[in-house]
């Protein structure tokens, strides 16, 4: 529970500061942002204040194409975090961005006998809530999925 307030705590949802309110507000938008040195030219997921490769401060936003390839992951069938408990089997996974940074997050619209290292994937966006289908985008909390990407 939440200290306090009755209400049990979330381990989903992210602690939005000064730094990462450009992420989170993208990300309600359903554009999905990354970090670009202009030092090195390197682009970094998650986002830091500084270069990870150079150590460079000349890093800047930029729009990522929200394309993706799997390349690890793993089905998660027990977990007593809330909320997840509620939302197992899921898919934990690794993708690299087309834009060079691997990323952690969760693969959507797609079972588990259909996942291959290597498969094209697309960023989607999950509304999350105080509770279930209580929806907070208009708060800025959306999550960046990724989903098999469509042939079109």
């Amino acid at each position: 529970m939440a200290a306090g307030s009755g209400v049990p705590a979330r381990y989903d949802l992210p602690e939005i500061d000064a730094f990462t309110r450009p992420y989170w507000d993208a990300a309600a938008d359903g554009r999905l942002l990354l970090r670009r040195c202009g030092a090195c030219g390197r682009a970094h997921h998650y986002p830091r204040e500084f270069c990870p490769h150079c150590w460079s401060e000349a890093v800047t936003w930029e729009r990522a194409s929200g394309r993706a390839t799997l390349y690890t992951w793993s089905v998660v069938h027990r977990n007593d975090l809330p909320p997840f408990g509620a939302r197992t089997p899921y898919v934990a996974a690794v993708v690299d961005l087309e834009e060079g940074p691997r990323m952690m997050t969760e693969v959507v619209e797609c079972g588990e006998g259909d996942l291959r290292v290597g498969m094209a994937l697309e960023v989607a966006f999950r509304a999350e809530g105080e509770g279930e289908g209580e929806a907070r985008v208009e708060e800025g909390v959306a999550v960046p999925v990724f989903r098999p990407r469509s042939s079109s």
